[in-house]
């Protein structure tokens, strides 16, 4: 890095923490609306989680074409996207593809790590510092930080004794790890384990998944997209748009476009007899993806109809698993369906059928500790399993990971870790009492995790731009959230979850995964159309719940 390329008392409009679609959109609102910005992102090249998570098999678990930006037509006619759900090095390409078409680079400063914010209250400016040397200034600051960006690192005793090759899958090897021949051990059977162990199993020689807590998974049927049914698709793009943004669709997903696949949306898990029950859940089932999520209203209500779904995916996964020990043992059974982030995989419970993959379950013989050449198991089996590759894919410090790594100080020079010491507080997600002109995007207390992100990302985008507008009209220099308004919102967002069964998993939604963090159930679970109408609300009744100054 040269002198030149730091920003050195630099001064601009706005500051934006973070280049993946948060970053990229936010950057590019301000430039239409003529405002300058600079971005400051940790990676060197955009793309936020999609840069950093390389793992084999990763893709996200929304569809393609629900999984991008709204804000162009143009760019929505031209990209096209090759398979139902986008693997990663299709959504960075993407990524880049929309840095490169709104020439957005040159805001960026790649490779810089912000470590403080503090915010000037006689200025009525925030100073961002990063590792990189620069020190700039600005009245306004967007953390689009992302909300499963920071990698958990498990305590585990000797984990640091390992003397062979590990790797996270949060944080994995741009060039790639090729596994041929080796005895591979993955611990975490989340998502991104779901994701990786089928590819991984197709390349070692011996494949040893550690398994915690078992997770609900159903089949993504991927499948490449067929060039007809995409310009059929395109042709009724705003429509797609419409129903994601007000919640009359998932956001996963499109079947939803066609009222006649849903014919069969179950009021009630306990209503039908089993033939008509069966009927349904095979129906969403052979969908796939999250979509299974609505076969029926009240799953997420009720935890006898919960059950009732929940055993419909059990017997799915005995019939594919031959294994009946293994079967068991992959069946969710200390949660309701749900309320754990359903992952959607490719083949994940077929891999347990092949000959060179082992399941160990730590509920019966947990981990001792890491040696150097592989993990010793307690309990019923009590030997060391040997290993020449370790893969950890032990999940987030989700959405407030990133935003507890950075110095930020607001009034009278109060960090945002201090406020958040027993919970992450924030008025819809949005904004933080005490941190002026600090917009948190997809922030604790909105729909985030809960959602499609791009959807939640483009409307909290959206939304700073309409608070920035409203700040000019108003000759004001300093938009705050009320006190009481943000306890109120906080207290809602609890009453929702409360009202639902989302609370009664260890889940990363309440940051149970973290040791020591405090377990407040972040995101929005009312949905986005419900968010979306509540912010209107806040809006149309002159913002309220903000102050202008």
């Amino acid at each position: 890095m040269t002198e030149g390329t730091r920003d050195e008392g630099a001064r601009f409009d706005a500051i934006i923490v973070g280049a993946g679609f948060a970053g990229l959109y936010m950057s590019q609102r301000l430039r239409e609306a003529g405002k300058t910005c600079r971005v400051y992102e940790t990676g060197a090249d955009v793309g936020g989680t999609w840069y950093w998570n390389r793992y084999p098999g990763a893709r996200c678990d929304a569809e393609s074409l629900a999984y991008s930006f709204s804000f162009s037509p143009e760019l929505e006619r031209e990209w096209e996207w090759s398979e139902r759900y986008a693997t990663q090095p299709e959504i960075l390409r993407y990524l880049g593809h929309v840095a490169d078409r709104f020439d957005l680079r040159r805001d960026i400063r790649f490779e810089r790590r912000v470590e403080t914010a503090h915010y000037d209250e006689a200025a009525r400016e925030w100073t961002v510092t990063t590792d990189g040397g620069d020190s700039a200034r600005a009245s306004v600051v967007v953390m689009a930080t992302g909300c499963l960006s920071v990698p958990l690192v498990p305590q585990i005793a000797g984990l640091g004794d390992f003397s062979r090759p590990h790797y996270y899958t949060g944080a994995w090897p741009h060039e790639g790890v090729d596994f041929s021949g080796q005895r591979v051990g993955v611990i975490g059977t989340g998502s991104s384990a779901i994701q990786s162990i089928p590819i991984i199993a197709e390349q070692a020689d011996q494949l040893t998944v550690f398994q915690r807590t078992p997770n609900f998974s159903v089949p993504a049927h991927n499948h490449p997209l067929d060039p007809k049914w995409v310009a059929a698709f395109k042709e009724n793009y705003r429509e797609h748009r419409r129903l994601h943004r007000l919640g009359l669709a998932s956001g996963f997903g499109d079947l939803d476009i066609e009222p006649k696949e849903f014919e069969s949306l179950l009021t009630s898990a306990l209503e039908p007899d089993e033939a008509d029950f069966e009927k349904t859940c095979e129906q969403f089932w052979q969908m796939g993806g999250a979509m299974f999520l609505r076969v029926a209203e009240d799953m997420m209500m009720n935890e006898e109809a919960n059950a009732r779904v929940a055993d419909f995916v059990h017997r799915k996964i005995r019939e594919v698993v031959k294994d009946p020990e293994t079967a068991e043992v992959l069946c969710p059974r200390s949660y309701p369906l749900g309320t754990k982030r359903l992952c959607v995989d490719i083949d994940y419970y077929a891999t347990y059928n092949r000959d060179n993959v082992r399941l160990v379950d730590l509920q019966k013989s947990p981990i001792e500790r890491i040696s150097e050449t592989g993990v010793q198991l307690g309990g019923a089996a009590g030997d060391e399993i040997e290993l020449d590759a370790l893969v950890l894919a032990t999940g987030f410090d989700a959405m407030t990971g990133a935003l507890a790594k950075i110095d930020i100080r607001g009034v009278g020079g109060g960090t945002l870790c201090d406020k958040w010491a027993a919970g992450p507080r924030a008025y819809l997600g949005f904004m933080v009492s005490d941190f002026p002109n600090l917009f948190t995007i997809t922030g604790p207390g909105s729909p985030s995790v809960l959602s499609n992100m791009v959807i939640s990302i483009e409307q909290h985008v959206d939304l700073v731009m309409d608070c920035l507008a409203e700040m000019e009209s108003r000759g004001a220099k300093v938009v705050a959230a009320d006190g009481e308004a943000e306890e109120g919102w906080v207290a809602h967002v609890n009453e929702v979850a409360s009202a639902t069964l989302m609370e009664k998993a260890g889940s990363w939604y309440l940051g149970a995964n973290v040791p020591g963090k405090p377990r407040v159930f972040m995101p929005y679970a009312a949905g986005v159309g419900v968010y979306r109408e509540v912010c209107e609300g806040v809006v149309a009744d002159g913002w309220r719940g903000f102050s202008f100054a």
